[in-house]
């Protein structure tokens, strides 16, 4: 199989990534926090190292900030739901995924909160950081605590300019919480110099982690109220989770050879170097939007941006019909709506969707080229 479904997880897994967490599960896979016995206290340390290597790679000082979590979207909604009060207003932008847009839907139908989306200009080739800050400023108001926003598309090439817009965030005193699912491990990100409060992301997509692992990191002194309570490995008589981070957010037993796994990942990430990374990923890119220029009867979505996401659909067939044939061909996309009605509905792709393309580090020209000729031959 030929997978180009990079978007949706990293596959295959670095060596050392599966060969860390098979380590861990025959020589010290104890609970961390739940014992003072050596494989607990193996275990603790291993999730001690991969706190540091995950807020060293984003540029915090605080490893004591970064919070395990189960997946990015429970990431997201331990900071939408832990830092927002009843009354507080809330900007998402208009390239937003599930994970966030819905949280903040349920909150507003609760009536707990009001929000409103701002334009990412995503279909303007000219768009700018600073057009994007205005339609932000005009959206502010008196009671804006909260903005979030994607750092990259999980649906199309476009980035958002985080450190204008984290900037724009301090002067008025929004907290500013970042998705960036499709960004780590692809983009540069640094939470002190983009102001960012809390960033969200995922273990199993650019940074060669396994699924059930994600993170969230806090920035400073922020405190948010729990997602979820209930053993955390210390103050075991209080009725209430504890005060600090990060076992005030970590309650039940963490995935420690998911964690174990993800460490070897970030390094993975740091050796070879995001710029290396990202370099790879854009020239995969630009030969399949060069491919996809000589087919009749595909259109690309976005077409001027570039980045390691192409959308394209045909008018003459459907997105999962296009999906499944190129099932049959061996290589693996993903089609359909992608988790992101949000963003497809700024994109203005037709109503069964479209067909994505997501190439990774150790995808190949070849790979490209094979989805090329076999699009080729379904056209044809």
């Amino acid at each position: 199989m030929i997978y180009l479904d990079n978007a949706a997880t990293s596959f295959p897994k670095p060596a050392r990534v599966r060969e860390e967490q098979n380590r861990c599960m025959r020589l010290y896979c104890g609970n961390p926090g739940r014992g003072s016995h050596r494989l607990a206290m193996q275990a603790a340390e291993k999730i001690f190292e991969c706190r540091g290597e995950l807020a060293a790679l984003f540029g915090s000082p605080h490893p004591e900030n970064l919070v395990f979590t189960m997946n990015a979207t429970m990431a997201l909604n331990t900071a939408i739901k832990g830092l927002l009060r009843p009354g507080d207003h809330v900007l998402i932008s208009d390239l937003e995924h599930n994970a966030v847009w819905r949280p903040v839907c349920r909150l507003a139908r609760e009536g707990k909160i009001t929000y409103d989306v701002f334009p990412s200009y995503a279909l303007f080739p000219d768009r700018t950081p600073a057009q994007i800050c205005r339609g932000i400023e005009a959206r502010i108001r008196p009671n804006t605590r909260m903005l979030v926003c994607t750092h990259a598309s999980n649906i199309c090439p476009v980035t958002m300019p985080l450190r204008e817009i984290g900037e724009l965030c301090h002067r008025h005193g929004v907290l500013f919480v970042v998705d960036a699912s499709q960004s780590a491990g692809h983009i540069p990100v640094d939470v002190g110099a983009m102001r960012i409060d809390a960033l969200c992301a995922p273990g199993h997509k650019g940074l060669f982690g396994v699924q059930g692992c994600g993170f969230l990191l806090l920035g400073g002194d922020l405190y948010a109220d729990t997602l979820l309570e209930g053993g955390s490995g210390v103050n075991s008589l209080d009725e209430a989770m504890p005060e600090d981070a990060p076992e005030r957010y970590e309650a039940g037993t963490l995935p420690t050879p998911a964690i174990a796994g993800l460490c070897e990942g970030v390094r993975t990430v740091r050796e070879i170097g995001l710029d290396a990374i990202s370099a790879r990923e854009r020239a995969l890119c630009d030969q399949l939007l060069d491919r996809l220029s000589s087919l009749r009867g595909l259109q690309v979505s976005v077409p001027h941006a570039r980045g390691p996401v192409v959308l394209f659909h045909s008018p003459r067939l459907p997105a999962d019909r296009i999906g499944a044939e190129l099932d049959r061909c061996g290589v693996c996309v993903r089609t359909g709506f992608h988790c992101a009605a949000l963003a497809h509905r700024t994109l203005r792709t037709p109503a069964d969707g479209a067909v994505r393309v997501s190439p990774g580090y150790f995808n190949t020209k070849a790979d490209i080229d094979a989805l090329w000729r076999s699009l080729r031959s379904l056209l044809e």
